[in-house]
Parts: C-alpha cells; structure tokens; sequence
C-alpha cells in the first residue's frame, strides 16, 4: 500500500508541480525507495538519486552521440555503471546508474543532449518514498520480535535435541543438533539488521521514537544472546565428542541442559514481560547439576560439556539484566554448591 501510493503521489507531483507530461522516473525512483532494505532508507534513496542522475547524464550524453540501438544499449549501462563507479559508490548506486541508463535508452531515448527534468522526477520519487516511510513507517517492535523469536524457537529445539541424545546415547541426534547449532549464526545476524533497521525507523520517525526504549532493551540482551548462541554451537560439538568416546552420558547433564533449555525459554518472556526470575533460577540450577557430575566423572570430554554448559549459563544471565560481576558470583556460588552438597558415587 506504501509503495502504491508512493508511486501514484510521485507521479502526480511530477506532473502537477514540475509540469513534466511523463514523469516515470518519478514513480520507479519511489518504488525502488521503498523497496530497498528497511531503516536505512535516508542514505539508500541519496544513493538512488546519485545514481539515477549519473545514469541518466551518460545515457543522454551517449544517445546525442551515437544514437540508439542494441550495441549503444551495452555501451551506455557499461559506462553508467563505471561512472558511478569512479564516483565511489555503493552497490545500489552502480545498479540503479545502470538501470536508469537503461531505461533512459529504451524508453524515452534523448536525442537532445542532457536535461534535468528526468534527475528531478527521481528526486521527486525518492522524496515523497522518505516522506510516507516517515510518516508511516513499519513497526520496529514487530521487525524485532519475528526475528528473535525464530532463534528462541530454534535454541530450545536444538538444546531439547542434545538432551534427548545424551539421554539415550544417540550419536546421530546429538549430530544433527550440532547441525541445527550451526545455523542459528544467520538468525543472530538477522536479529541485529532487525535492531539495526528498527532504530532507523524510531529516529527518523517522530510516531515511532516511543519505541526506543523497547528497542535498547532488546538490543542489550542481542550481544549476551550472540554469545550464547556460539557457545551452545560448542556446548552440542561436546556432546558429539562425548558420545563418541564414551558412548553414554551421564544423567546429571541430561538434567542441565534440560534446565538450560527452561532458561532460554524463559529468557524470551523476561525480553517480553521484564521478568527475569525464572531464567536466572533455570540458568543456575543447570550450573549446579553439570558442575556435580565433576565429582563423578573427571574425563575431558565431560569437563569440556560442562564448562559449555557454564559459559552458556553466564551468557543467559547476563542476557537477562544481569551484571557481569554478580553473575559471575552466582556462577560460583552455584558449582560450590554442586561440589559440597552432591554426594560421590
């Protein structure tokens, strides 16, 4: 609906204010503004702009010179292109002085010389795609909660998946949990463009700068949930490793990362409702039921798990408002715990 009436509001502009009888390059300058990556619509659309009016000014220049035809079309995107180019720009810049040659050649070919009245239609299209974007702009809560949502979803999955393998011995599963491990990079990514657009969109956006704060409190928790992340991707290469020198696991760390795994899910309404109790409470009993297995089993396969299951435990504290110091402090407190209070088999 955006980009529609973007479009036909270019156009109109175009025509009514500039007094230009085909405008086009008006409406395809907001399409293509509005259809470029979310929150950073500002430098996108000052790249467009440069980019279609160097575009344009080779395809004139080089229409007046050689005319029009197959082989002028080539030479004219060449050219445009390597302009833009030379000018240092971005990737969107070379692509659209490419396209706006393009379309100049085909379209509407000059056979005039340089006029300006095709650079001000994209000006007029990439200015009235920055207005509606700022006066109705997307939603930067919902951009951030479909994009973290997917990597709670995903985490709880692959930590159910390791428990269940170290609970029976099954090699293959603990495998394809590493797998699922492994991509949940993408997602973490994906979180942080999501934060990164949303904060576009709240500061450029007088309706949506109440949405800062949210934003800040989601951004504080994404580098501890990153870490986590990375070290549940080595938390499963343990449990690989472990399974495939020893066959079986003890239950002790079937029981922590099933706490572990509480706590994840937890974390997603802590993010939510601010209520952290449950993931901190999750997080250090699976400190204690991994760090008691120690007594038991002192092998560097269960010791390598273990210290995972820690470090991912500290990570989703401090994802939870936590501080580093006192997180750490509760980290200990919890293994102490564990070494006294377990009796040795």
């Amino acid at each position: 609906m955006q980009t529609a009436v973007a479009a036909s509001l270019a156009w109109t502009l175009a025509t009514v204010v500039l007094g230009h009888e085909q405008p086009f390059f008006a409406s395809i300058a907001a399409v293509i503004s509005l259809g470029i990556a979310v929150g950073q619509e500002g430098r996108r659309a000052a790249e467009l702009v440069f980019g279609v009016a160097c575009g344009l000014a080779v395809a004139d220049l080089i229409v007046f010179v050689i005319g029009t035809g197959p082989v002028q079309i080539g030479v004219v995107v060449a050219l445009a292109m390597a302009a833009a180019m030379l000018l240092g720009g971005g990737t969107l810049l070379i692509t659209e002085a490419g396209v706006s040659a393009l379309l100049a050649v085909t379209l509407e070919p000059s056979t005039q010389g340089l006029s300006p009245d095709r650079f001000f239609d994209a000006l007029v299209g990439s200015g009235v795609a920055l207005a509606i974007s700022a006066l109705f702009p997307k939603d930067p809560r919902r951009m951030v909660e479909r994009a973290v949502h997917p990597i709670f979803d995903e985490l709880i999955d692959m930590l159910g998946e390791t428990t269940a393998a170290l609970h029976t011995g099954d090699l293959k599963l603990a495998e394809h949990a590493l797998d699922k491990a492994r991509q949940l990079d993408a997602r973490v990514s994906g979180l942080k463009e999501a934060l990164a657009a949303g904060y576009g969109i709240a500061r450029r956006s007088p309706p949506r700068r109440r949405d800062l704060g949210y934003l800040a409190h989601y951004a504080a928790a994404a580098d501890q949930l990153d870490l986590a992340v990375r070290n549940t991707r080595v938390l499963a290469r343990a449990a690989v490793s472990l399974l495939q020198d020893r066959g079986r696991a003890p239950e002790q760390l079937s029981e922590a990362l099933l706490d572990l795994a509480r706590a994840v899910e937890t974390l997603g309404v802590y993010l939510e409702r601010y209520d952290h109790l449950d993931t901190r409470h999750f997080a250090l009993q699976a400190v204690e039921s991994a760090t008691g297995v120690l007594k038991e089993h002192n092998d560097l396969e269960t010791s390598m798990l273990v210290g995972q299951i820690q470090s991912t435990a500290m990570d989703l504290l401090r994802a939870s408002g936590m501080e580093y110091t006192e997180s750490r402090e509760a980290l200990r407190e919890a293994a102490l715990h564990a070494m006294e209070e377990r009796p040795t088999g």
